[in-house]
């Protein structure tokens, strides 16, 4: 990150924004209010608002939003110190840059004073030299700490930046490690497109949360990741498998699980989480782990209810497509048992919008 360093500006780069600081001055005195434009202007500001009514404060502070305010203590309808108080609630940086000038200039109204927020107190009368080294010694922190929070925003836009490439590397990735699985089953087709469609229509009637869904969406087509390590004569295999091949075969969730494990991203991790679980059943009899009920993954439940429809409704090797119906029938039997129940009512709710995902050619991922 050090290439992200930013180079904070010296006093001496200041002089010129310095003086073009804007200052506005609220003082029921106009004799006090033209006495210090005068002087500001001597010393080369150009920017100078005033008020002697001290209820125009809050007005012309938000009109000209201005670096510093010099704002008098003592003043008929709001005091300085009401003052003060009302800029707290509508300044936008969080902080206020006002300098307090009374006569008054006892311990306690300076205590006040910069206890609710003024950066310095000046008494009157004033001295030119004093109120103007004053003035500018606040404007510079105020000024200086201006340039770091738009340093620290160009910071934060970066890193921003970066993260979001960093999460687009991840992504492109994950999903031609998927596809390289994808493409060794050649009846597979677009099916890992669907299954992340079908989990996020799944997920989101179940009602989880828009990141939730996001997840689920990238992270389901690495269920079958771990295929890559199937040897062909059991994948491709035209008819039903021996024993010893289903064994085999149904290795490719741990194998996916581990070939995906130690991730440090949530994506993969959650991938690692669905490629071990999505072939477990409610009723406990799936596999890797014999998970039962609510002990299997949330994602492992929904990618399974995904998995089995695209499965059914599409061409395989070893069998022609279902109708959807059949399809639909087959699942809904399979609720309590097989997938979770309540997730079956979520997928029954949802099956046209599933249909139309499949007949549309489930575009957009890639």
């Amino acid at each position: 990150m050090a290439g992200l360093a930013p180079e904070m500006r010296t006093a001496e780069d200041l002089e010129t924004p310095l003086r073009k600081a804007t200052i506005l001055i609220v003082d029921d005195e106009p004799a006090n209010v033209e006495l210090m434009t005068t002087m500001l202007e001597d010393a080369g500001f150009t920017d100078i608002h005033s008020t002697t009514d001290s209820r125009q404060a809050i007005p012309l502070f938000e009109a000209h939003q201005p670096d510093i305010v010099l704002l008098d203590l003592r003043m008929p309808a709001m005091d300085g110190f009401e003052v003060l108080r009302l800029l707290q609630e509508v300044e936008h940086e969080g902080f206020i840059s006002a300098i307090m000038l009374s006569g008054a200039s006892d311990k306690e109204n300076r205590l006040r004073a910069l206890a609710g927020g003024a950066r310095d107190f000046v008494g009157k009368p004033f001295d030119k030299t004093e109120l103007v080294m004053r003035i500018r010694s606040v404007l510079e922190v105020r000024l200086l700490q201006r340039e770091l929070n738009n340093q620290n925003a160009v910071l934060e836009k970066r890193v921003r930046e970066r993260t979001r490439e960093l999460e687009e590397s991840q992504m492109e990735v994950v999903q031609r490690l998927a596809n390289a699985a994808e493409r060794r089953d050649k009846d597979t087709g677009l099916h890992l497109k669907r299954i992340s469609l079908y989990c996020r229509i799944l997920a989101r009637a179940a009602g989880l949360s828009e990141q939730a869904c996001d997840l689920l969406q990238n992270a389901s087509p690495m269920h079958d990741v771990g295929k890559i390590a199937i040897p062909d004569s059991i994948l491709l295999k035209p008819g039903p498998l021996t024993p010893e091949e289903r064994a085999i075969m149904q290795t490719h969730t741990t194998v996916g699980g581990a070939m995906l494990s130690g991730g440090s991203s949530e994506l993969v991790r959650t991938g690692e989480i669905i490629a071990l679980t999505h072939h477990e059943r409610w009723s406990g009899n799936g596999y890797p782990a014999n998970l039962k009920g609510e002990a299997i993954p949330v994602g492992g439940r929904i990618c399974a209810l995904a998995d089995v429809f695209d499965a059914l409704i599409s061409d395989r090797c070893y069998r022609r497509a279902w109708p959807v119906k059949k399809a639909v029938e087959e699942i809904a039997g399979g609720a309590g048992t097989q997938f979770d129940p309540a997730l079956t009512a979520v997928f029954l709710g949802v099956v046209p919008a599933l249909e139309d995902i499949r007949n549309g050619a489930a575009s957009g991922w890639r």
